[in-house]
């Protein structure tokens, strides 16, 4: 199989196209285009109650980019319930090399030196591509991703990009819309500036949650 390129797989991404294996250990890599498209509406953001409680409370240390693999090996690693993934050593290396030309970053939880949960995924113009998320402690991933979509409201993005819509994701706000809509948004993000650090690093909760759109908590 020929190698896949970082230019190769930006291109892809800006199709509406991305990689997935069959599991852990399989090492090849195949592409996907579905019909329908996973999105999170940054303008329509959901905060349980009960996680809105918790981010104010931090349990957490809450960082981005400084540890971008061990986030994505988190997500690659299993856990109870979840006994492989679809990120196998070459979809390492790929997004290990995206974020070290700035088009992958990760959100991560931390519990002094403990990396309790995180995310990651792929930054293009205006667009984030959600990859995945784990946690080892309760409601580390969720907290990662209110930071996240703080951080992509306060940076300019307009597309945040799920793949696919799950029940937890649809607890806060994710909705599935066909193909050709994730297209026409997307042509439109790809082309736009934005700014993945724009929110300082050190932002009180509550600047996050308001970024979040606490206004429009959801029930617990």
């Amino acid at each position: 199989m020929a190698r896949v390129t970082l230019d190769m797989l930006l291109r892809a991404y800006a199709q509406g196209i991305f990689p997935m294996s069959e599991s852990r250990h399989d090492p090849h890599i195949s592409w996907f285009d579905p019909h329908k498209r996973g999105i999170l509406p940054l303008e329509d953001f959901h905060v349980p109650k009960r996680l809105a409680r918790t981010v104010r409370q931090q349990p957490f240390q809450v960082k981005t980019d400084t540890a971008f693999q061990r986030v994505v090996e988190g997500c690659a690693s299993p856990r109870p319930g979840r006994w492989t993934t679809w990120i196998n050593d070459s979809i390492i290396d790929m997004f290990t090399g995206l974020y070290g030309i700035g088009h992958a970053h990760s959100v991560e939880c931390w519990e002094g030196s403990e990396l309790v949960g995180g995310l990651y995924g792929v930054s293009l113009g205006a667009a984030f591509f959600g990859e995945s998320m784990f946690s080892v402690h309760q409601d580390a991933s969720k907290v990662a991703l209110v930071y996240l979509v703080a951080r992509l409201r306060a940076g300019g993005y307009t597309l945040l990009d799920t793949q696919f819509v799950t029940s937890h994701l649809q607890r806060f706000g994710a909705l599935e819309i066909s193909r050709a809509e994730y297209l026409k948004r997307l042509k439109v993000a790809v082309t736009k500036d934005a700014d993945f650090h724009r929110l300082p690093a050190n932002a009180p909760p509550d600047d996050v949650l308001k970024l979040a759109k606490i206004d429009e908590i959801a029930a617990s």
